[in-house]
């Protein structure tokens, strides 16, 4: 009997080790050619926890968490570990509730219900937790029944849990338990406590942050950067969330069971409607002033429709907004910069002619009449076809583009004259208190659908892209969104139900044996939570329109 299987690591090598070995045994073979602790591998294109044993030859691969997969469950793991610190300071018994809401710099915002967070209190947590990451606790998993695990939600009063799960179409539940703490996490974890060195406590507004190592280097704690304006706009939407009892997936299971879906969209709409309005108005008290309206957001924002929805608003107020594009100030194709992979690098500053996009725009505000640019994505060049624009007393420009809230943008325009919105889809959502959506899941999912709806691209294109858009995001887009003057949530309460019925046939169609397939497998495991419901009551004016068709303003 064979008692050794082949492995195959990523740089070439084949090596022979004992059949059955758990990868975290072999993990320790190789972890002094990592930079950070090795949490996870990649077995044959499959994501596997280390607890995982190898028993036939295999593609193997090991993940600290400097990869994206890793740091996903370094993640999930300091969030389990705090969640336990909590309850071992304070006490379940006393109506401790522990609520991850959302991100913010390197950290999730928590608040402890039934607790004022202090100083004090935080110091005990974080101690209590390094105390477990020095114990180095195996974090054990184990699979049980689906009505086991409601039983076990329902004993310990987790209604989040009970919600989510009576939707579950899964026979089997897999929990996960730290000491004598069990609980349920979306996504594979580390294998102990010692794998989770560097993270802080810090006290904010109500609650505190949970503050992450840094995924670039992770010996260190990332720093704090305060994003008051981004905080105050995700709170608010939480917050409304939960005044609409709907701040979990299983909360909106249950409006869609009930029937209530309907009326659930008309108020998100109305709510979205009403802030654009309130937008608008705000820009009418200094109107003598705002002549340009700068629109920026990342990726899948939805600030193609909100700049829409925005001209007809100020078009009510009797102005005449006229829609200008960054992305027609392109340098052609050949000048454009290069990454350091010697590709084209559209995402920089420096592949807009910012010298003529502040000419063009100080004659107009000067009542001059200027030709406006159309680029030519096909050829790669900049053309001009007659398009003049001269502004009169009663008109006003609506720019969009992803460097619009950089002040380098426009360093020719007087402030005074400039309006800026910073706009994002920041998911209000969570799956349950202690397991939330990244807003930057919803936004691929839309880029997959609005992709393949309008640019005829399939998921796995658009998931192998979405690294160098993010890249692009972090180095030019959030770096200045606190330069903005309002702050829009494009977020959709119901969203997610919806885009499920469009983009699980995308995923479902990457095979197994591409890079993508894990993300996609992913995805479609996190679609799976919801209850899907049709497009067919979505207004036509709507920004999820622009992502699964049928709007109005195309």
């Amino acid at each position: 009997m064979n008692q050794y299987v082949e492995i195959i690591l990523p740089d070439g090598r084949n090596e022979k080790v004992e059949k059955g070995i758990t990868l975290l045994e072999l993990s320790k073979r190789y972890q002094n050619e990592f930079n950070a602790p090795i949490v996870l591998a990649l077995m044959d294109n499959k994501l596997k926890e280390l607890r995982s044993h190898v028993n036939e030859d295999c593609k193997l691969e090991f993940l600290d968490v400097t990869n994206r997969d890793g740091y996903r469950a370094y993640l999930r793991s300091v969030s389990f570990l705090m969640i336990k610190a909590i309850y071992d300071v304070l006490g379940r018994e006393t109506g401790t509730k522990v609520v991850i809401h959302h991100s913010l710099s390197r950290g999730f915002y928590c608040e402890i219900k039934g607790h004022q967070v202090s100083d004090a209190i935080l110091e005990q947590v974080k101690h209590k937790m390094r105390e477990m990451v020095e114990q180095d606790i195996l974090i054990q998993k184990r699979t049980v029944s689906l009505n086991k695990a409601l039983k076990l939600f329902k004993e310990n009063k987790m209604e989040d849990k009970v919600r989510l799960f009576n939707y579950r179409r899964v026979s089997n539940v897999n929990l996960y338990r730290l000491d004598d703490f069990e609980d349920y996490f979306y996504g594979y974890m580390v294998p102990s406590t010692g794998c989770l060195q560097h993270f802080d406590l810090l006290q904010y507004d109500k609650g505190f942050i949970l503050q992450f190592q840094n995924r670039q280097d992770p010996k260190a704690v990332a720093p704090f950067i305060n994003h008051e304006k981004l905080f105050k706009t995700l709170k608010e939407s939480s917050d409304w969330g939960e005044i609409m009892d709907v701040g979990t997936v299983g909360a909106l299971n249950n409006k869609i069971a009930q029937g209530k879906i309907n009326e659930l969209i008309l108020i998100a709409e109305a709510l979205q409607e009403k802030k654009i309005a309130a937008i608008a108005d705000t820009i009418m008290q200094d109107i003598a002033h705002k002549k340009i309206i700068f629109v920026a957001g990342p990726s899948s924002s939805g600030k193609t429709t909100f700049a829409h929805r925005l001209s007809i608003q100020l078009k009510a107020q009797g102005l005449k907004p006229h829609a200008i594009s960054v992305d027609n100030y392109f340098v052609n194709r050949e000048l454009t910069p290069r990454d350091a992979d010697g590709n084209y690098d559209f995402e920089t500053l420096d592949a807009l002619d910012v010298k003529q996009f502040n000419e063009d725009m100080m004659k107009l505000l000067d009542g001059q009449e200027v030709e406006l640019p159309d680029f030519n994505f096909k050829v790669g060049k900049r053309e001009y076809n007659g398009k003049f624009l001269q502004l009169e007393k009663s008109d006003i420009l609506v720019v969009e583009g992803i460097h619009c809230l950089n002040d380098k943008l426009s360093m020719g325009i007087p402030r005074d004259n400039m309006f800026k919105i910073y706009i994002s889809a920041l998911t209000q959502l969570n799956i349950d208190d202690h397991n939330r959506i990244p807003t930057t899941d919803a936004r691929l999912l839309r880029r997959i659908v609005r992709d393949n709806t309008y640019r005829g691209a399939d998921a796995a294109k658009t998931i192998a892209m979405w690294p160098s858009v993010r890249k692009g995001e972090e180095l030019y887009i959030f770096p200045y969104q606190e330069q903005a003057d309002v702050m829009f949530n494009s977020a959709l309460i119901y969203e997610l139900a919806v885009l499920k019925q469009y983009a699980e046939p995308l995923l479902f169609s990457i095979p197994k044996d591409q890079p993508e397939y894990i993300e996609a497998k992913r995805l479609i495991k996190f679609l799976d939570y919801f209850l899907g419901v049709s497009s067919e009551k979505i207004p036509y004016n709507s920004l999820i329109r622009e992502f699964v068709g049928g709007s109005c303003f195309r």
